[in-house]
């Protein structure tokens, strides 16, 4: 029987099966949004053409979203939840500025843009940022921390200048940002974000089958493949110092209405895939802390 830690949450193991038993929430809840003047201005000015867009082809402002960054062509995709519950790709911005190569972010000071899975919730968002509107990735998650990566504060966010941030134009973000708070207001606790080193084709990994991230980018790719096939964002998890994988289909989650329940949600993973059918101790975890990463409203320093 394999070993699993939950945290707050009560957890049956059967062999290598993880059931996790969570109460009902209904997303209609409030959530308190930061804003600002500036976000205000942003939402007003954009709000009115992003939801006509999105009407135009079947979706619309508010619904849940995703994110997908790809550093080497330095592109944000917006996916956005249509009436089948799968993810349609809205639009796609160019990124103006990222720091660093092809790989993860380690330490602090390195001036790496991090790669990985990240969830943002509200209290990530900065409306009075210094790079006019910005949200946290919240880097480093618990992948991140058990390999010993350090620094913090890495955005997205606006001004196109990056010191280990994805920046983008002042334009771009605020479509960005729009499209990310209503999807919050109307009740997404979070938002996953997956940022990835490239697309992550079969090609694509032969070409950097000589990297030393090659094994790291194999792991991304798991993530990555389920949503191609998928289109709805996997459960990610992490064990084994490994991302863990689940789509929804896999395990059946009924999340419970405070912070921890929603975020141990994300633990669920499916074991008999992840370990292989080796006896060695799974340590579940969430990819994230139990307590928010809350985006600083004064002074704020991006990319430490």
């Amino acid at each position: 029987m394999k070993s699993i830690r939950l945290g707050v949450m009560r957890n049956w193991v059967v062999g290598a099966a993880v059931i996790l038993s969570f109460g009902l929430a209904e997303f209609s809840q409030a959530f308190e949004i930061p804003t600002s003047p500036r976000a205000r201005a942003a939402v007003t000015k954009v709000e009115p053409t992003l939801a006509r867009d999105l009407r135009v082809v079947g979706l619309q402002l508010g619904a849940p979203l995703f994110i997908r960054v790809f550093k080497k062509s330095a592109e944000l995709e917006v996916w956005v939840e249509d009436r089948t519950g799968r993810y349609s790709l809205f639009r796609t911005y160019d990124i103006c500025d990222y720091s660093g190569r092809l790989g993860p972010k380690i330490k602090q000071g390195d001036m790496q843009s991090p790669e990985g899975f990240y969830y943002v919730t509200a209290e990530q968002l900065n409306p009075q940022s210094y790079f006019h509107l910005s949200f946290n990735l919240g880097y480093p998650n618990a992948f991140d921390q058990g390999l010993g990566r350090t620094g913090g504060n890495l955005m997205i966010h606006g001004d196109c200048v990056s010191t280990g941030c994805y920046a983008m134009t002042d334009d771009k973000i605020e479509e960005i940002y729009t499209l990310v708070e209503s999807a919050l207001r109307r009740g997404q606790r979070d938002f996953p974000v997956h940022v990835f080193p490239f697309r992550m084709t079969d090609r694509a990994m032969y070409r950097f089958r000589r990297s030393p991230w090659i094994d790291f980018w194999h792991n991304l790719k798991q993530g990555y493949d389920l949503f191609e096939q998928d289109r709805r964002p996997p459960l990610v998890a992490v064990t084994n110092d490994r991302y863990v994988f689940a789509t929804p289909d896999d395990v059946q989650i009924r999340i419970a209405d405070d912070v921890e329940a929603r975020i141990a949600a994300r633990m669920a993973a499916n074991l008999n895939r992840s370990a292989k059918g080796k006896s060695k101790r799974a340590d579940i975890k969430p990819i994230r802390d139990v307590e928010p990463v809350k985006a600083s409203m004064g002074i704020q320093i991006p990319g430490e």
